[in-house]
């Protein structure tokens, strides 16, 4: 016999040692179980053999009626279903009640996309040849020309640049490596940063191998990364609330695929491990047909 909190931990750890998630991923897993665990104990369980079929599906039926999106609702039946999963597997409860329970459909949410001519606009405009207009160029390029996730992009160190080959080594969700080639204009832009301004933010320090750096001389953080980019863009005259480098990875996807690029290997290049996740841009572009006949045909 385990409690809920026992349940959560030993998952909490599972989750940590075994499945080497992101810890975005894992803050998002424990909240959705904690949740659950709420949810449980307002209904008097506190065992994790005594959880049934009917708790997982009034817990989700308790979700819709407060209004939480179809996609938060599919996220949260995903992180029950494992926890679940994985209490079976530890030994606290003899069966998984959410087998025979179907997720809740995901509608598709369309990412938010500028225009190819925005895009250039807003990376172009930053045209410096100081210290810091050159990283943050580097920055954009790369954002922009190899769909990088901002996490991704902080965590590049010197040794993860390929130059002689223009290809960048990141590593993504789950730990997974993958080599992502970048065009003339990415390369041209990180070469410049790192032989003309990376020393000045380096300030001799040469046991930070952190390719992006920050004033103080380190690493850059998701946050300041994002402040960066806002700021840039309010500075080329863009709405600043719709730019973000989760923005920019989805215009790499989006306009590759509209210049008929391969979707599979679109997919390899973001690190998507399911290919149904990048035919999301696909939905994108065929908006784009929709706009363009209302647009252009005589009898739209």
């Amino acid at each position: 016999m385990a409690t809920l909190a026992e349940g959560a931990e030993s998952f909490a750890a599972h989750l940590t040692l075994e499945r080497g998630l992101s810890p975005k991923t894992l803050e998002a897993y424990g909240r959705d179980v904690r949740a659950f665990s709420v949810y449980l104990e307002r209904h008097g369980v506190s065992d994790c053999a005594a959880i049934s079929r009917e708790h997982v599906s009034g817990h989700l039926e308790a979700l819709r009626a407060s209004a939480r999106r179809d996609s938060s609702r599919a996220r949260a039946f995903v992180a029950i279903r494992e926890f679940l999963r994985h209490l079976v597997s530890a030994g606290y409860a003899k069966s998984d009640p959410s087998a025979a329970l179907e997720a809740p459909r995901k509608g598709i949410v369309l990412p938010h996309v500028l225009t190819e001519e925005t895009t250039v606009r807003l990376v172009e405009s930053v045209a410096g040849s100081d210290p810091r207009d050159l990283r943050d160029r580097a920055i954009l390029e790369l954002l922009y020309g190899c769909g990088l996730r901002v996490s991704e992009l902080c965590s590049l160190e010197l040794v993860d640049w390929l130059r002689n080959e223009d290809l960048v080594r990141c590593t993504g969700k789950g730990s997974k490596d993958r080599v992502v080639p970048m065009g003339e204009c990415a390369a041209r832009a990180l070469a410049r940063y790192v032989d003309e301004a990376r020393g000045v933010f380096a300030k001799g320090n040469a046991d930070e191998r952190r390719v992006f750096l920050t004033r103080l001389g380190r690493g850059f953080t998701r946050v300041g990364v994002f402040k960066m980019l806002r700021e840039r863009a309010a500075a080329a005259g863009l709405d600043a609330s719709v730019v973000s480098p989760h923005v920019l990875r989805h215009c790499f996807a989006s306009h590759l695929l509209a210049h008929g690029a391969d979707i599979r290997a679109i997919q390899e290049m973001l690190g998507h491990s399911s290919i149904a996740t990048t035919q999301v841009y696909t939905h994108v572009d065929e908006s784009r047909f929709h706009d363009v006949h209302g647009a252009f045909h005589p009898r739209a």
